[in-house]
């Protein structure tokens, strides 16, 4: 019984396995980037084994992180009301309000918990190097359940806020009032918005492995941009909007547009096709010629080994 739960246990692993370079070559590629064409390329490997080890994952473990993700994330809602009452009239206040929207990406990132947006980069540069149907299978998979998670933990904060006896009535209007703020914007607004958001997240996933221990620092700022530009953000914007529908002021299809589809759309948009794409791009042509370059090394080495067993012939 047990050599059966642990050959199925094996078979389960060979079918989540990403379908990459270095597995069919049984090699590794080395991520320190004196032993590879440019630091980009160092980048650009590290976030890529990051992404297949994510790709890999089991899912009941991504779908449990993706609901405290939700819940984490109800924390930049959270300050950004809060600060929104104690700034309120203060010269400057909006940009200290704004701070508030960092809270929940701190506590999401920091504690490695599946943010969707931070998965459309880490996540789909494995299937750039090797687009094959199996790792986009894998892709969607991740997404489905990452984006599933996110939405139920928002869902249940956003429900807490409204229903819990924990906010003073100052504050309940004060996330009424950042929620009908964002849907205020038409969808092609919820869009526009999104790619920029997106790809920011999207930099700030890449600034990651150069942060060191000023990974923190890159999150506030970026994220304190995001909120600064207005933008719009598909896990942040859910317990705003869905905080809205058990308010009773707008009904359950808003959710889902004008600002779902359109600013989910915008998310994958700016942070995957425009921003990984560039990014993977950039690094091609070195890929390239370092395989290059290992194949006339192996090339070489096989002709010398040649000449030598003439030799000694």
């Amino acid at each position: 019984m047990d050599e059966l739960k642990e050959e199925k246990i094996d078979q389960h692993t060979e079918e989540l396995e990403v379908e990459s370079e270095e597995k069919r070559r049984g090699k590794e590629i080395e991520v320190d980037e004196d032993q590879l064409p440019s630091r980009a390329m160092a980048i650009h490997e590290h976030i890529r084994q990051d992404g297949e080890k994510e790709l890999e994952r089991d899912a009941m473990a991504l779908l449990w992180s993706a609901i405290a993700a939700g819940l984490s994330m109800s924390a930049s809602f959270l300050a950004k009301g809060i600060f929104h009452v104690q700034f309120e009239g203060i010269p400057g206040g909006m940009v200290l309000e704004n701070l508030g929207y960092t809270f929940g990406f701190i506590i999401v990132i920091m504690a490695r918990q599946q943010l969707f947006t931070e998965n459309t980069v880490t996540a789909v540069l494995p299937i750039m190097q090797s687009p094959t149907w199996g790792n986009f299978g894998l892709l969607m998979r991740l997404w489905s359940v990452v984006l599933l998670g996110n939405i139920i933990g928002t869902g249940v904060a956003a429900w807490a806020f409204e229903y819990m006896p924990i906010f003073d009535e100052a504050t309940r209007d004060a996330f009424v009032k950042i929620g009908t703020g964002v849907m205020e914007n038409s969808p092609v607004e919820m869009f526009s918005n999104a790619i920029i958001s997106g790809w920011i997240v999207a930099t700030m996933v890449w600034m990651f492995p150069a942060a060191g221990s000023a990974k923190i620092v890159v999150i506030i700022l970026m994220t304190w941009l995001i909120a600064l530009a207005d933008t719009t953000h598909i896990v942040v914007g859910t317990v705003e909007i869905l905080y809205l529908v058990f308010n009773g002021t707008i009904h359950w299809s808003e959710f889902f547009w004008p600002f779902a589809i359109p600013t989910l759309a915008g998310n994958i948009c700016g942070g995957t096709f425009i921003f990984a794409l560039l990014s993977h791009a950039q690094i091609r042509n070195d890929m390239s010629n370092k395989r290059k370059a290992e194949i006339k090394a192996r090339e070489q080495a096989r002709q010398e080994e040649a000449e030598e067993d003439k030799k000694s012939a």
